[in-house]
């Protein structure tokens, strides 16, 4: 993360990473430990349906140990599901807090309270998956850079300034905490065929029947297409 004004611009050296909150990991190549540590992460982020995704985050008021620890917590939950960011409310906290690791060479970013203060005309659309929705990469258009006010979890104030990967997870996370999905920001065609996808995901691990009658799995769809960010 880059704090004041300084901006952190991935190299070319740099190993490519996947353009979404969770890593394309396939489950093949993870060993037995890792795939396990995964799955149990994942048991802890809300999955579409669940109310809290639909709801608006409050700011944080209270800079203490107790935040903190929250911080720390969703650090370790994200690395744990092989996610490269999470939005608290993805974890049931009603809490404007975003953390995110885009690069593995990179330090843990905590955003609170974030604002977005500017970003780039220039746009492009890349593949984004969701921890919140297993299953379903869709292509999302964002901006290429933008420049975030925000505190750090001791409440001081920082200006992040991101472009690429990073900034594109920001801008997903933000969307989280508004209540935002990338369901949202797809044709009603694309949304169809995510949540093909989606229920699809869910038959393979709860097994046929089982995963077909939840009440979770409701429609994305809104009377009004959120405006990107």
């Amino acid at each position: 993360m880059s704090t004041d004004t300084e901006s952190r611009i991935p190299t070319e050296q740099e190993p490519a990473a996947p353009a979404d909150e969770q890593e394309r990991v396939p489950a093949e190549e993870l060993d037995d430990e890792t795939r396990a540590r995964r799955d149990a992460a994942l048991a802890h982020v809300r999955k579409l349906g669940d109310p809290v995704l639909r709801a608006t985050a409050v700011p944080v008021e209270r800079f203490d140990e107790r935040l903190r620890t929250e911080v720390e917590q969703m650090g370790e939950l994200m690395h744990a599901a092989l996610g490269v960011g999470l939005a608290a409310t993805q974890v049931g906290v009603l809490h404007r807090v975003l953390v995110y690791k885009a690069y593995e060479d990179d330090p843990l970013g905590a955003l609170v309270n974030p604002v977005l203060e500017w970003e780039s005309e220039e746009r492009e659309s890349k593949e984004e998956g969701c921890l919140s929705l297993p299953g379903v990469h869709v292509e999302v258009e964002r901006a290429v850079a933008v420049r975030v006010r925000a505190q750090d979890p001791r409440g001081r104030e920082v200006v992040v300034e991101e472009d690429g990967l990073p900034a594109r997870v920001i801008q997903h996370e933000m969307d989280h905490l508004d209540g935002v999905l990338i369901l949202d920001r797809i044709s009603r065609e694309a949304r169809r065929d995510a949540m093909r996808a989606l229920r699809q995901a869910r038959e393979a691990e709860a097994g046929p029947g089982e995963a077909s009658g939840e009440a979770a799995e409701r429609s994305p769809e809104r009377s009004q297409e959120p405006t990107p960010a």
